[in-house]
Parts: structure tokens; sequence; C-alpha cells
């Protein structure tokens, strides 16, 4: 678990991350968004130590990280980035085995949690031996994260890690990452200036602007229950987006019997009318037009139990 009390970072007396608190679980994704300049990534870096805060504290699993060189804290973190940042000159178990060598574990075990990170990721394990340009983006991205864990950290930090990828690959790695989430079991902190990327992937977001939380919550708590006029108007041009990603099958079951629908078994209650729309089989895509009008029918009166809700 991370606790972040009170942040502030300036820059000749202009605060670029102003009185910042949150906390996140293990398990838990809280997704770091707002405009540019807003103070996402100065807040990732803070966490890091590769920016120094001016005030406030950050504990990890209750130790002060101040009290920490910050190799020590680093090597308890992992660290994701757009760029991926893979040596090219190793190859992909070399690349993943980087902490846990440093942490000194020897031959054996390190070989066991690359075979084991590597099948997580969905990657063959023909892979290991391959050098980075040898892999597609989205394959170099999940062995990105693969070294994230390699030295099971209690935190991992992500800094627009799908950015770099196509629109294809992005959604698709999106997808899995979310599957991935209870697997992994770690507090992850992702920074993203993709509204819909951090409805998709996020437990809790936390809406910056100007280095200020705007509003903290669950994405339907953003979207249904804005606090100020900023949350609102930042969430408009994307509303009804946002809302097929926020509502899931099971916030329509008070209105059918899902039992009715043909849905193909690795959808589950908790997944979002968005991701039943990414089916393109013909049978299902005419069963989710129909979800989507039992949606449209009963809207206005599953908004007001969100509203209620949160």
């Amino acid at each position: 678990m991370i606790e972040v009390r009170n942040i502030t970072k300036s820059y000749h007396s202009t605060p670029v991350v102003s009185n910042l608190s949150f906390s996140v679980a293990p398990g838990e994704v809280l997704v770091l968004l707002g405009p540019s300049g807003s103070g996402k990534t100065t807040t990732l870096k803070i966490i890091n130590r590769l920016i120094e805060k001016d005030s406030g504290k950050i504990f990890i699993e209750s130790e002060d990280t101040d009290k920490l060189t910050p190799y020590e804290l680093r090597r308890k973190i992992g660290y994701v980035i757009q760029s991926i940042g893979l040596f090219p000159h190793y190859t992909i178990e070399q690349n993943i085995s980087i902490v846990p060598e440093l942490l000194g574990w020897n031959k054996t075990r390190i070989q066991n949690r690359v075979d084991s990170l590597l099948e997580m990721m969905n990657l063959p394990s023909s892979v290991k031996s391959r050098k980075p340009h040898e892999l597609s983006g989205g394959q170099q991205q999940r062995v990105g994260i693969a070294r994230a864990l390699a030295g099971g950290p209690s935190l991992i930090l992500m800094d627009e890690p799908f950015g770099a990828l196509d629109p294809i690959t992005r959604q698709e790695l999106q997808k899995e990452f979310k599957q991935l989430e209870g697997a992994i079991n770690k507090a992850i902190i992702l920074v993203t200036h993709d509204i819909i990327e951090a409805m998709v992937l996020g437990d809790k977001i936390c809406l910056l602007d100007e280095g200020k939380i705007q509003q903290i919550g669950t994405p339907k708590e953003l979207l249904f229950q804005p606090a100020n006029k900023f949350v609102k108007e930042f969430f408009s041009q994307h509303k009804l987006q946002l809302e097929l990603n926020a509502v899931t099958l099971q916030d329509l079951s008070g209105f059918i019997s899902l039992e009715g629908f043909d849905l193909p078994a690795d959808l589950q209650p908790e997944a979002s009318l968005a991701e039943c729309l990414m089916y393109t089989d013909k049978k299902a895509s005419l069963q989710y037009n129909s979800l989507l009008k039992i949606y449209f029918n009963h809207r206005e009166v599953l908004i007001s139990k969100f509203k209620e809700s949160v």
C-alpha cells in the first residue's frame, strides 16, 4: 500500500503539485488524469524520488520513504514508461532479470521468475533469447511490465504505458492489463491523458488541474457526480462513450435477465457495455444492440441510482 500525504512541489515559487493526498491499496489501480501541466508525471516522479518534494510525506507499506536512499526506494517500486526503456543489447531474459540480480537472487529463482512472468504476460518462452528489436511494440510493452514486476515490488508506477502503441494494440493491451490486475495484486499508479483509458483501467481516478486535486473517486463518481464545474466540463465532450465504459452488464440486471442473452463466456457481469461492443460476431452484435436499447430506455433511472449510490 502507498499513502501520499500533503505533498507539494514548486518551481520559482510557482506550485506544480499542491497539497496532494491519496492512498492506493494492493490490487487497486489509481489513475492520475488531467490536462497537460496538471502535475501528473511530476507526482509520479516525486514518488520515485526522480524529483524531490518540497514538503509532505510518502509511505510505502507504512515505511517513510524519506528514510530510504533513492536506490533502496526504487528497488521497492516497478516503473513502466511509454518508451518502454528496454536495454537494446540485452536479451529479453536479461532485461527481466535486472532487478532480481541486483537483489541477489540465485539463478534458479530468477529463471523461474522470468518464466512465470512471461507466461503471465502471454508471451512464449522462446522470446527469452531475443533482443527487444525482434519483438513487436505490444510484445515489448508486455516485457516492460514483466520487468517492472520481476523483483516483487510493493508498488507499480506507470507513465503513459500504452501511449506509443497503435490503437488496436493499445486496446488489446488495455484489456489484458485489466484482466491481469487481480494476478498482479500490487498498488498501481498510472498516468494517462486519455480519458477513455482512465475509465477502462482505473479503479479510482484522481483528476488534477494546476497541481491540485479536483476530485478523486471511482469512474462512476466522477462521471455521474462531478464535484465542480471543471470535473463536469472535463468529461462532457466524451460523455456518451464514457457512460458505455462505466455502465456494466450487472447494472442492467435490475431491468432484464442476462440469462436470456447468449453472451461469450469471457464476459463477466462486471464487463462494461463498451467491452461488449468490441465483439464483432454478427449474432453477438444483435445481442449487444438489444442491450444498448435497454440501457437507453432506462438511462435516467440508472443515472439516478448511480447518483444515489455515490
